[in-house]
């Protein structure tokens, strides 16, 4: 299957990462921050050398991933100072994607409201009432700009955001009638917040057509204590699941890139250290 890194995971030294990426080869590089700036606000020369650093080394991108629509809740509307802003932020990530040759724009969606549909009284009583019909059109006028810029959306599911698991990110995309130019980036380790199984649970949700992108990383969540802790990859509650997920999407012809999150470190805060100690291991699952 076809591996990357998101780089800045290893260092926002964008030429250094490439090292790394090759002493293990590693092929498809993701983009969030390069230098100390986010995909969408580098200048028109440094995205010229970004671009040029990457062809050169044989490093296709296989998605840029910026925080769009991160931080804006409920009480956003569509075209409202916040939202415009994070629009603006789109075009010009889709600016930059059209010059360093990635198929992929990420987004995220607004801040979770816990419980959004309810039954037998849970519906009076205990929903937020309006918070997801609310999200759709902030997400809608999205879904337009990435279908004129040829391009895909994909929403990641995260640990604080509306979509949070596969089933909220494949009713967002049925919801807006947009599936093929909106998809899913699956962060399996992120879904574990909200208790959804990876495999087959999560899997099933978006093997048919819905599945963009694929984020790995290991995690222990305790949700009562609201306590996570990043794991070496394969010591966390997603140790049994990475086989068979790998497994499903090798037998159903998976063809996107499947990226590593190195977001662990051994309790020293040195990121590079803990990508050395997991990336081995998502090759043995992945590769």
């Amino acid at each position: 299957m076809k591996l990357g890194v998101i780089c800045d995971g290893i260092s926002r030294d964008l030429s250094y990462s490439v090292d790394v990426m090759d002493e293990f080869g590693l092929e498809y590089a993701e983009l969030q921050f390069v230098g100390d700036t986010e995909v969408g606000d580098h200048s028109a020369q440094e995205i010229k050398e970004i671009d040029t650093l990457l062809r050169a080394r044989g490093k296709p991108v296989s998605c840029l991933s910026r925080h769009i629509f991160a931080g804006t809740t409920g009480a956003n509307k569509p075209g409202d100072e916040l939202h415009t802003k994070h629009m603006d932020a789109l075009k010009r990530v889709i600016d930059m994607a059209h010059v360093v040759g990635s198929p992929l724009v990420r987004i995220m969606s607004p801040k979770k409201e816990q419980i959004l549909w309810g039954l037998n009284g849970a519906e009076k009583w205990n929903v937020a009432h309006g918070a997801w019909d609310a999200m759709l059109p902030l997400i809608a006028p999205a879904v337009e700009v990435i279908k004129d810029a040829g391009l895909t959306l994909v929403v990641e599911t995260g640990n604080g955001t509306m979509v949070n698991s596969n089933y909220t990110g494949r009713k967002l995309i049925d919801d807006l009638d947009a599936k093929g130019a909106l998809k899913v980036l699956w962060d399996p380790a992120n879904n574990c917040w909200c208790h959804e199984q990876a495999f087959p649970d999560g899997y099933e949700e978006v093997k048919d057509g819905y599945l963009g992108h694929i984020h790995i990383k290991d995690v222990q969540v305790d949700t009562p204590r609201a306590t996570l802790e990043v794991r070496r990859m394969g010591e966390g509650q997603l140790a049994d699941q990475f086989q068979p997920m790998a497994n499903a999407l090798r037998a159903d012809g998976y063809d996107g890139v499947i990226s590593f999150e190195s977001v662990y470190h051994p309790g020293n805060g040195n990121f590079e250290e803990g990508f050395r100690l997991c990336i081995e291991r998502f090759q043995e699952n992945f590769g």
